[in-house]
């Protein structure tokens, strides 16, 4: 009777520790699928986080570089402004280089019929006189070159935008019709002929050749540039 309670105590036991056995390694199954799973979840956060900092810095490089590409445009337009500004201020250029400003444009006086018609640049006798603008001559002589004796000794350019320029009172002409000059190639002397009352160059701008078409010379060389 002992020999087969202490045979079923046996088989109990064994069956006890096979059931215990059998639940650790459940345990440690379930414990390591657990691992397993925590380890991947963290191994995807980890990617999802590198994406989008390789995004946010692939973005900011990308506006970087837009804004760089704005700034140079920018400069490269200035640039090109400014040259163009300069190109335009050296297709034209003042008659005398040292001069003083006298009588000015529709000034009021008894020196002349009406009102004056250009700006005198007060200047000693024998002063360079150059083209403010590059063009052909087409009137040149005394007489005010046909415009009158008021003028004394004169020259008169055509200019290839349609204006002409005129230089009166001269000592001296260097030029003759028909000739093509260059922006600032000397074309004549300044001095005191015709209807002066001292040494100066008078200096106009028309819209032909001709006495009574004036403009502002000093307006008009400011639009290209050329501040007197």
């Amino acid at each position: 009777m002992s020999s087969r309670v202490s045979s079923r105590s046996t088989r109990t036991s064994t069956l006890r520790a096979r059931a215990t056995v059998l639940a650790a390694g459940l345990g440690v199954s379930v414990a390591l699928g657990a691992g397993v799973a925590v380890a991947a979840d963290t191994t995807a956060a980890s990617h999802t986080t590198a994406n989008a900092v390789a995004a946010q810095a692939a973005a900011q490089a990308k506006a970087a570089a837009t804004k760089q590409s704005a700034a140079e445009k920018k400069a490269v337009q200035q640039a090109a402004v400014k040259k163009a500004a300069a190109k335009k201020a050296a297709s034209w250029i003042t008659p005398v280089k040292k001069y003083t400003l006298s009588a000015s444009f529709a000034q009021a006086g008894g020196m002349w019929n009406s009102t004056h018609s250009g700006q005198d640049f007060a200047v000693a006798t024998g002063t360079d006189v150059r083209a403010a603008h590059g063009g052909t001559v087409v009137k040149a002589g005394g007489n005010g070159a046909g415009d009158g004796p008021a003028y004394g000794n004169a020259v008169v350019i055509k200019h290839g935008n349609g204006t002409y320029s005129q230089y009166a009172h001269l000592s001296r002409i260097d030029v003759k019709p028909g000739q093509v000059v260059k922006t600032g190639q000397h074309i004549a002397r300044s001095g005191n002929t015709g209807n002066s009352s001292g040494p100066h160059l008078h200096f106009e701008i028309r819209t032909t050749a001709n006495y009574g078409s004036a403009v502002n010379p000093v307006a008009f060389l400011r639009t290209v540039g050329v501040r007197v």
